[in-house]
C-alpha cells in the first residue's frame, strides 16, 4: 500500500525537504499541496510536479496522512482539520506559538485518537545517538555542565527579515524559539526536564520585533546546569554541543548551519580521563546534518511508523516538553528572574 501524504502549508522551508523525501520513498507519495495562499501552493506544487489543492477538507479526505509545514500560527487549525477526518499528523517544530497552543493541539489529538509525530530531526542523527550511548554508559562520569550553541546567519538576508519568522503573531518568537527548541529537545532527550530557566534576549543586531540573539540557563534538580545560546547572526561557528563530566568531556561540531562548513572530520570528540591524564578520541561518525540529508529523515521515520503500525518515534509530549523550556525562558526574560517550568 502506498501512503498518500498531503502537505499542509509551505511557509516553512522544510516543506521542500519533506516533499523530496516523500517522493523518494517507495512507500509513500504526495497526495497534494495546500497552503492558505493559493499562489504559493500552485508555485510549490508545480516545482515538484504534484497537484495543488485549494479545498482543504477535500484534500484531507483524499489522503492517508498529513504533514503540517505552515507558519506556526496555523498549526492548531490544520491539526484540527486533519483530526476531524482521523488523519495522522506530522507537525513541524515548534508545536505551537504558545504553551496554550501546545495544550490545545494535545487535546485535539487525544480526543481524535490519531497518531501524531513532532518534527525534531536531531532525534534521527546517528551522532546524537552516539552521545546518548556515551551518557547512558557513564563514559564521562557525572555530567555537570552542558552547553548548546545553535543557529545560523539567515538574519543577514533581507528576504528572511521580511518573512513570517520575524512576525511574533505568526511565529510565536524569534531565535530562542525557532532555533532554541532544537536545543531544548536535545536537553529533554538526554537529561530530562530541568526545574528552572533564566534567560536574556536581544534584538539589537537587526532591530526586529523578535529576538535575533538569546541565551538561556536551565538548572536541574541534581545540580546539572545547561546553557542554550542561539542566534540568527552567527557568521561562523565550530562546536555546537559541549558536555562536561567528572571523568571526561564530549564536544560535537558540524551540526548547525553556522558550523556545518567548519570541519570535514572529527565531528564528535570525546575526552576520557585516565591515570596518565587522559586523551581525546574522535568518532568516525559523520552527522546527517553534514551530509545535507537531515530533515528528510523526519518524513521517512513518519512513513515507517505509519507503514509498520508502530508508535511515533517523536511524540506530542516531546514537542510540549521542549516548548515548556522555551516558555520558561521567555517568562524569565519578562520577569528578570529564574522561572520554574510549567507542568
Amino acid at each position: 500500500m502506498t501512503i498518500r501524504i498531503a502537505i499542509l502549508g509551505v511557509a516553512h522551508y522544510h516543506a521542500n525537504f519533506w516533499t523530496r523525501a516523500i517522493q523518494q520513498s517507495p512507500d509513500a507519495e504526495i497526495a497534494g499541496i495546500w497552503d492558505g495562499d493559493n499562489a504559493k501552493a500552485a508555485e510549490f506544487a508545480a516545482r515538484y510536479g504534484v497537484a495543488a489543492w485549494y479545498d482543504l477538507p477535500d484534500l484531507i479526505a483524499k489522503c492517508d496522512a498529513v504533514a503540517v509545514c505552515s507558519a506556526t500560527s496555523e498549526n492548531v487549525g490544520l491539526v484540527r482539520a486533519a483530526a476531524a477526518q482521523g488523519r495522522p499528523v506530522l507537525c513541524e517544530k515548534p508545536l505551537g506559538k504558545s504553551l496554550g497552543d501546545c495544550d490545545e493541539i494535545a487535546a485535539i489529538v487525544a480526543e481524535a485518537g490519531i497518531p501524531f509525530m513532532q518534527s525534531f530531526p536531531k532525534r534521527f542523527d546517528p551522532v546524537n545517538h552516539e552521545i546518548a550511548t556515551l551518557l547512558r554508559e557513564g563514559a564521562i562520569g557525572q555530567v555537570t555542565l552542558c552547553r548548546i550553541r545553535h543557529g545560523h546567519s539567515h538574519g543577514f538576508s533581507a528576504d528572511f527579515r521580511a518573512g513570517w519568522f520575524v512576525d511574533p503573531a505568526l511565529s510565536g518568537g524569534g531565535t530562542l524559539l525557532d532555533e532554541g527548541v532544537h536545543a531544548a529537545d536535545f536537553l529533554c532527550w538526554m537529561f530530562g526536564m530541568p526545574e528552572t530557566a533564566f534567560a536574556t534576549v536581544s534584538s539589537s543586531t537587526f532591530g526586529l520585533r523578535v529576538e535575533d540573539t538569546a541565551a538561556a540557563i536551565f538548572r536541574y534538580a541534581g545540580g546539572l546546569i545547561a546553557e542554550v545560546t542561539t542566534s540568527w547572526a552567527f557568521a561562523a561557528a565550530d562546536a555546537s554541543i559541549e558536555i562536561y563530566g567528572t571523568e571526561g568531556s564530549i564536544v560535537l561540531g558540524g551540526v548547525d548551519i553556522a558550523s556545518r562548513p567548519t570541519r570535514e572530520s572529527a565531528f564528535l570528540r570525546v575526552f576520557r580521563k585516565d591515570d596518565d591524564g587522559g586523551a581525546w578520541t574522535a568518532s568516525p561518525t559523520v552527522p546527517h546534518f553534514k551530509t545535507g540529508v537531515f530533515h528528510e529523515h523526519v518524513a521517512w521515520a513518519f512513513i515507517k511508523a505509519l507503514k509498520d503500525g508502530g508508535p511515533m518515534p517523536v511524540t506530542i509530549e516531546d514537542g510540549r516538553r521542549a516548548f515548556a523550556l522555551i516558555d520558561a525562558a521567555y517568562r524569565s526574560v519578562g520577569s528578570g528572574r529564574a522561572e520554574p517550568l510549567r507542568p
